[in-house]
């Protein structure tokens, strides 16, 4: 259909339908929860029940111990914190270098290497945290039998959470810092390499600012994924159990509104990063026109 033809009546009303569904289907879970952790009552469901901050900032004393009261509760969301910082970290490095590498070099089985660096994003999280714990645990009993190491890190843990994380979220980092790489211009560093800069000085004034968005994004999105995982980390958890893991017990044992404020939070700080994001990408293209 031409574009500046007139739609029918039919076509025009199937496509608003159409919207305002697909639109109710994303959000209205959302909107539903965040009401409801301020609902005054035992259960984070309706029916409404009166307005409240109890689950907010209830008292530990408090029949209704709030979300800020709740050791427990803050104890894992610090934990998650903390093992998406290392996760990020690494994800961003590793796969800075994986795409250089990539991008960069020619060698045999390339191509290959490349596709198996997609392997870990199409095997289920169950299935990846499984394996990770059997490998790990198998080289922990090795060490422990023949040299009588005690390899911690390999035991269900926190460490092992990270790198059960970074098996796969790395993936995705290197294909995102790749997109951007694989755009460069190379003609600017041979430039400055003409010029007397050296590699590092290319490197840190030239190829990273120009990698920056791609940096930044992929933080980002590391950052989130390794937040809300929940089935490689449930396999490799050990006695520090991060948010996910703790809501889910909490949900067994029991649902409270103490569970919708956490997720009114989380959505209010994602959507807080995504802003903060695209301003970032606007003020960087904007600098980078002029």
């Amino acid at each position: 259909m031409i574009a500046s033809l007139p739609r029918p009546a039919w076509l025009r009303i199937s496509t608003v339908v159409y919207g305002v569904a697909f639109f109710a289907f994303l959000f209205l879970p959302l909107v539903v929860v965040a009401v409801f952790a301020f609902n005054d009552a035992p259960y984070p469901a309706p029916p409404w029940r009166g307005f409240t901050l109890d689950w907010f900032f209830g008292g530990a004393e408090s029949t209704r111990r709030g979300l800020f009261a709740d050791r427990a509760m803050l104890g894992s969301l610090w934990t998650s914190v903390v093992v998406a910082s290392w996760v990020t970290g690494l994800s961003v490095l590793v796969g800075t270098a994986n795409a250089f590498l990539i991008e960069r070099t020619q060698f045999r089985g390339k191509q290959a290497l490349s596709l198996l660096m997609l392997a870990p994003l199409v095997i289920p999280g169950v299935i990846l945290g499984i394996s990770i714990l059997a490998f790990a645990s198998r080289i922990a009993n090795l060490a422990d039998d023949l040299w009588g190491l005690e390899l911690e890190f390999l035991r269900p843990g926190l460490p092992l959470v990270v790198l059960g994380q970074f098996a796969y979220i790395v993936s995705i980092a290197t294909l995102t810092i790749s997109a951007r790489l694989k755009r460069f211009d190379v003609t600017l560093e041979e430039a400055a390499y003409n010029l007397g800069a050296s590699r590092a000085a290319v490197l840190w004034t030239i190829t990273l600012p120009y990698l920056k968005p791609a940096l930044i994004g992929s933080a980002a999105i590391s950052f989130l994924m390794s937040f809300e995982n929940f089935n490689t980390t449930l396999m490799l958890v050990g006695s520090d159990a991060p948010l996910t893991v703790m809501m889910y017990g909490r949900m067994r044992e029991g649902a409270t509104p103490v569970l919708n404020a956490v997720s009114l939070l989380l959505m209010v700080a994602s959507a807080l990063l995504a802003l903060t994001l695209m301003r970032g990408s606007k003020a960087h293209a904007s600098d980078t026109s002029n």
